[in-house]
């Protein structure tokens, strides 16, 4: 048995430490992180907002990432060795994929291929607090967050909640440990019920 689950939401909502947890915990668990994806640089767009576009569908290779995730779906058991996931040999029929990122349900081609889709929101002052707190590798630059970032993620919501894309909504300002037991429970459940 395998499936899919979507960890996505807002920047800086918690999506990447409540995957790496949870794939601790779920037997034969692969990730995929969307950020993997993200194209060069020098092939980032300049928006009308003057800010580099990178909070934009067109900023990932989304084909690239599709293709990922196919080869996962073709083999998990030689996906997971080639990612350095050892695959326990008790629970060799099921598989566990874990696609993380901030527009996971803003491209077609992926939106079918989850079992469970969640959501996490932070309210906007967190979520700016949080972003302001971390480093990333290219800097933002001052009122990238106000300027491009937040109304991004608002567009990208909207078109989510327009399309009917149904997600579990997940609230980042509960302890760590709750969205975890809470996911977590979740996704057994889910296996259970497949099985």
């Amino acid at each position: 048995m395998k499936i899919i689950v979507g960890i996505g939401g807002m920047t800086n909502g918690g999506k990447t430490t409540l995957t790496n947890s949870l794939q601790k915990a779920l037997p034969n668990c692969c990730i995929i992180h969307q950020d993997d994806f993200f194209k060069p640089q020098n092939q980032i767009a300049i928006g009308e907002d003057g800010f580099k576009q990178w909070d934009v569908l067109e900023s990932l290779d989304m084909e690239a990432m599709v293709s990922t995730v196919q080869a996962w779906i073709r083999d998990p058991q030689k996906f997971a060795r080639a990612h350095g996931v050892s695959v326990q040999p008790d629970t060799t029929d099921t598989h566990v994929l874990l696609l993380e990122g901030f527009l996971l349900y803003s491209y077609k081609p992926l939106v079918d291929l989850y079992s469970r889709r969640y959501f996490l929101t932070v309210p906007y002052e967190e979520c700016k607090r949080r972003r302001s707190n971390r480093s990333y590798m290219v800097p933002d630059p001052p009122g990238l967050f106000d300027g491009h970032v937040w109304p991004m993620y608002q567009k990208y919501k909207q078109e989510m909640e327009e399309d009917g894309v149904e997600v579990v909504h997940l609230d980042g300002m509960k302890s760590r440990d709750e969205l975890f037991h809470q996911v977590l429970e979740d996704i057994r459940n889910t296996l259970l019920n497949s099985s």
